[in-house]
C-alpha cells in the first residue's frame, strides 16, 4: 500500500515539489554560507520522493544550540513559506476523502519544513 501511495504521490505533485527542493538546494549550495541550508533542502527533497516510507525523527545527540539558531534562520529565509505551502496543500487534499492520506503527508512535511535541523529521515 505504501508503494501505491508513493507512486500516486509522485504523479500528483510530489516529483515537482522534490525538484523544487533540489533546485533550491543547488542555488543555496552556490554560496558557502548557504551549504548547511542546501543540505537540509536536499534532505527534504529526498523525503518528498517517498514520504509514505519515511519519517523525520529528532536526533538524540548533537549541538542543540546551533540547531536552534539554524532553525530560526531557516524559518525566516524560507521555512515559513514552505510550511505554508504544505499547509495549503494539506487542507486542499483534506477536502476530498480520497486525498486524506496525502493531506496527512503534507502536514508531516510541514512540521519537518519548519525545523529541519536536528532531524534525521529514517525508513519506517
Amino acid at each position: 500500500m505504501k508503494l501505491l501511495g508513493n507512486i500516486l504521490w509522485l504523479i500528483f505533485g510530489g516529483f515537482i515539489t522534490a525538484l523544487e527542493y533540489f533546485a533550491a538546494g543547488v542555488a543555496l549550495a552556490i554560496t558557502i554560507i548557504g551549504i548547511p541550508f542546501a543540505l537540509q533542502s536536499f534532505k527534504l527533497g529526498i523525503m518528498m520522493l517517498a514520504p509514505f516510507n519515511q519519517k523525520a525523527v529528532k536526533r538524540e545527540t548533537g549541538s542543540g544550540c546551533l540547531w536552534s539558531i539554524m532553525n530560526v534562520i531557516w524559518f525566516f529565509v524560507g521555512g515559513f513559506w514552505i510550511a505554508l505551502t504544505h499547509l495549503i496543500f494539506g487542507i486542499l487534499f483534506y477536502i476530498t476523502i480520497i486525498g486524506i492520506p496525502f493531506g496527512n503527508q503534507h502536514f508531516k512535511l510541514m512540521a519537518t519544513a519548519l525545523s529541519p535541523f536536528g532531524r534525521d529521515i529514517v525508513a519506517k
